[in-house]
């Protein structure tokens, strides 16, 4: 994942909650009569290029290019804060 901003592009709203989605595989073999599973392997991890990302506001997901190029079309205006402590 990159240290880029992203911003939803389905909702346009969301700039902080999202997910990673991977991918994995897990072999097994099931008996051809009964259905019960006979073995299961170890779950690999399935290499992607480009990561997916899901908004966590409104669920949508595609790649991370995606929600970075938003992020980059509206970026997110720096507004000053002048905390007081007393």
């Amino acid at each position: 994942m990159q240290e880029k901003p992203y911003f939803c592009p389905n909702c346009r709203s969301n700039r902080v909650k999202f997910s990673v989605i991977s991918s994995v595989s897990q072999r097994f073999m099931k008996d051809a009569i009964s259905g019960s599973i006979q073995e299961v392997n170890e779950p690999q991890q399935i290499q992607d290029s480009e990561p997916m990302i899901q908004c966590n506001v409104c669920n949508f997901a595609g790649n991370e290019l995606r929600f970075i190029k938003q992020a980059e079309r509206e970026p997110r205006a720096m507004t000053p804060t002048n905390p007081t402590y007393m």
